[in-house]
């Protein structure tokens, strides 16, 4: 059982994050090839490329953060301003249930890095609330655009946070194997998260 939770995540190749950065900016770009997706410099993390959970996280945050830089360059309830926001909706629950699964839930029960562990997965819930939110209000509407900047700036924290700390402490108390198998598990609960979520609307009465 051993080697074969060691054999399938070795056959991941690292990438330069170059390359890592600009496949992810690609699969954003796919949903609205005309959106520009300029997401700035991005934040110094020694993860992006690398063949296991931490390199494999950080892909998907270039690709949130392409989404949120595309759907600023919308108008309006403009059709790509609604298909790109259900995506970024969807990427981020399925993104957020699978690394609490992948990775968070044994980190948690390391005490070094339980509170970590657990900033991490309330920020998750935070974020779920914002986006909620969002989807309940006119996306036609200046406010909107207003709670939007809000919940990006929350969300790029978020991730600036998990890639230059919470990793890298996590890091520490984690395998190699480890790292690789939960690589594994991420992609396997990433695909079923994301087809498994909704857009939830609810408008929050504070905040």
């Amino acid at each position: 059982m051993a080697a074969k939770k060691s054999k399938s995540p070795a056959t991941t190749p690292a990438k330069p994050p170059k390359k890592a950065k600009a496949d992810a900016i690609a699969k954003a770009k796919a949903i609205a090839p005309d959106k520009a997706a300029n997401i700035g410099s991005k934040p110094k993390t020694k993860f992006r490329g690398n063949p296991d959970i931490f390199g494999r996280l950080v892909e998907d945050h270039d690709r949130h953060r392409a989404l949120f830089a595309m759907i600023e360059d919308t108008e309006g309830k403009s059709k790509n301003r609604r298909k790109l926001f259900k995506e970024l909706v969807l990427e981020i629950k399925g993104h957020a249930a699978a690394e609490e699964q992948a990775l968070w839930s044994s980190v948690m029960r390391n005490p070094a890095t339980t509170e970590d562990a657990r900033h991490a997965v309330g920020e998750h819930k935070e974020m779920d609330k914002m986006l909620a939110d969002l989807a309940a209000r006119d996306m036609a509407k200046g406010g909107w655009l207003k709670r939007f900047a809000a919940a990006k700036e929350e969300y790029l924290h978020h991730i600036r946070e998990e890639e230059q700390e919470q990793f890298v402490a996590a890091e520490k108390h984690l395998s190699a194997t480890d790292l690789r198998y939960m690589r594994t598990v991420f992609n396997r609960r990433k695909k079923e998260e994301k087809a498994a979520a909704t857009v939830e609307k609810k408008i929050r009465l504070k905040g």
